[in-house]
């Protein structure tokens, strides 16, 4: 192989790397006009002074970009002061999730990873619409395209959501889980060198929100917050082997 060849192929690398990091710290991505679909329908949702054009497509194969940015406006609205922790921490996991499917079909991406993102992200928001956003579990298990790693970070994310932690910090806790499944699926299906930057952001997501709780809290609770974490990591550190099977896995949860 060719230095020329061997240099271009690295500089893609980086493209890539650069591209998924920027696309999930972007709160809002304006892809290029695309032409609407004649299966399309334009209506007006409305949520009090809130409101934004949903393009209701009916093929369930595809989903237009417009469609998916249109969703990242409407979820603007739950992710303000006004609303609950947990309204809040849905809204901001979801908007990580359509960022991520609108990644995944700019690069012409053919896995079903883009439509599971952009799918999980729709349930999400049709639950903060319909208020049964209570029902939504708080534990992330990890689909079915990736693996467990960092469970070090996965520990720390499960004690702060067991202890209510979503109140101090919803949106680094939501960015956090979704950075931290992109990343292993980045590793499942591209390699270690596609998932590094993106462990290293969820990493600075998890710090954060773990500072933002302990500022929060005494230390009594804090200490509590600790053993918690210890407890998830042993849970999940057998299973946060070297072999990195991609193959997803159910995280364990305290009663």
């Amino acid at each position: 192989m060719s230095h020329a060849i061997v240099k271009a192929d690295a500089h893609k690398r980086s493209t890539f790397i650069l591209l998924s990091v920027a696309v999930l710290l972007s709160p809002m991505l304006i892809p290029s006009a695309f032409a609407m679909s004649a299966a399309a329908q334009v209506t007006t949702v409305e949520n009090e002074n809130h409101s934004c054009t949903e393009l209701q497509v009916f093929s369930r194969r595809s989903k237009d970009q417009r469609v998916l940015s249109c969703l990242l406006t409407q979820l603007q609205y739950y992710q303000q002061d006004s609303m609950t922790a947990r309204q809040q921490y849905f809204a901001y996991k979801a908007q990580a999730w359509l960022n991520y499917a609108i990644h995944k079909k700019s690069m012409n991406n053919r896995s079903s990873i883009g439509m599971q993102a952009a799918q999980i992200a729709e349930d999400i928001l049709l639950a903060l619409k319909n208020g049964t956003e209570t029902d939504l579990p708080l534990i992330q298990d990890i689909p079915s395209n990736g693996t467990l790693m960092r469970s070090d970070l996965w520990a720390t994310l499960s004690a702060l959501k067991a202890q209510g932690g979503i109140a101090s910090a919803p949106r680094e806790i939501a960015f956090s889980e979704v950075a931290l499944i992109w990343a292993t699926n980045n590793y499942c299906e591209r390699g270690e060198r596609e998932s590094g930057s993106l462990f290293r952001m969820a990493d600075r997501w998890v710090e954060q929100a773990r500072e933002a709780y302990i500022n929060n809290h005494d230390s009594q609770t804090n200490v509590a917050l600790e053993g918690l974490i210890v407890y998830y990591y042993k849970q999940y550190a057998p299973v946060d082997s070297s072999a990195h099977i991609c193959q997803g896995q159910i995280l364990t949860t305290t009663t």
